[in-house]
């Protein structure tokens, strides 16, 4: 009977092997209920092939009545403003133990923002943990959990003056008239974009790269063992991504581009301030071409001149 159903059917046949088969914790929740949930969904609480959170209250899921109530508060207002809920929420399992998952829900209509939602949950109790640690904290930026200007600092220091004989670069990115995200769609919205830009940039380097926001939406990118040619590739190759990333949160979509300056590591930059102020300059000079560019920092003899990229 299943078979017929499915043959006639295709959309719920692909749903129901998405939901039995895809690694992902994905539920359907509707008027405080469990709808439908995932296998693996069902796992991440504590659940087997005897037991199954469809048709259950959400509540259970959740540590407290106070604790249920508080979300249910904060999805309200974040799904009537047009914005998905993504936050780290306290689960319990099953069998009493507790989680921590990174909840991220979305009404199914956003034209009806108070009926069927779905739920993405991720089990993020150990990258939590280790976000507690004082030296975590002390290292990485709170909002893109990239490197800070403090670790970016430190870990520049170890090659400016360096004896060794590899090259080593840096990448200064600049995202233009970000302001605009700020005021057109808040200041949340615009985190949540330096987060996914943040994490969109790491995979477009080297496991090697250090990725770091220095500050509001300036970025630096450490290149060791990378010559300036091969960091204008890199460059050129970052600004690409920045330009085709698109950040769809909700009902808000913007897009953005960038500019970025190129520095190859020189005796004459003697320092990291020296260092990261010759990648602003250049960055500066892409900015003032228009943007969307990217411009290399040339030193010669006594004077310093920008090379277009």
């Amino acid at each position: 009977m299943q078979n017929h159903q499915d043959a006639a059917d295709p959309t719920a046949a692909r749903m129901r092997a998405l939901l039995v088969r895809a690694p992902l914790a994905v539920a359907f929740v509707g008027a405080g209920r469990f709808e439908v949930v995932s296998e693996h969904f069902n796992h991440l609480f504590g659940h087997g092939d005897d037991t199954d959170l469809s048709g259950t209250d959400q509540r259970g899921a959740l540590v407290s009545d106070s604790s249920h109530q508080a979300l249910q508060a904060r999805m309200g207002a974040a799904f009537g403003g047009g914005r998905p809920l993504d936050e780290e929420v306290e689960f319990v399992r099953r069998d009493g133990s507790r989680f921590w998952g990174r909840l991220q829900a979305t009404p199914v209509h956003w034209e009806q923002p108070a009926g069927e939602a779905m739920w993405v949950v991720e089990d993020v109790t150990a990258a939590r943990t280790q976000r507690m640690q004082p030296t975590w904290s002390a290292k990485h930026d709170e909002v893109t959990e990239l490197s800070n200007r403090r670790e970016i600092e430190r870990r520049l220091a170890d090659h400016v003056g360096s004896r060794r004989h590899e090259p080593v670069s840096v990448l200064f990115i600049d995202i233009d008239k970000f302001s605009d995200v700020v005021q057109g769609m808040g200041a949340e919205v615009a985190d949540h974009f330096l987060y996914g830009l943040g994490q969109m940039l790491v995979t477009k380097v080297r496991a090697s790269d250090v990725v770091a926001r220095l500050e509001n939406d300036h970025f630096v990118v450490l290149l060791p063992d990378c010559d300036q040619h091969y960091a204008q590739i890199v460059a050129e190759k970052l600004r690409s991504a920045i330009a085709g990333y698109r950040l769809r949160w909700g009902l808000h979509r913007t897009r953005v581009k960038a500019s970025l300056g190129v520095v190859q590591l020189q005796p004459t930059l003697d320092t990291v301030d020296a260092v990261l102020g010759a990648g602003q300059l250049a960055c500066t000079e892409a900015k003032a071409a228009g943007g969307d560019s990217v411009r290399v920092f040339v030193s010669s003899g006594s004077y310093e001149e920008l090379a277009g990229a």
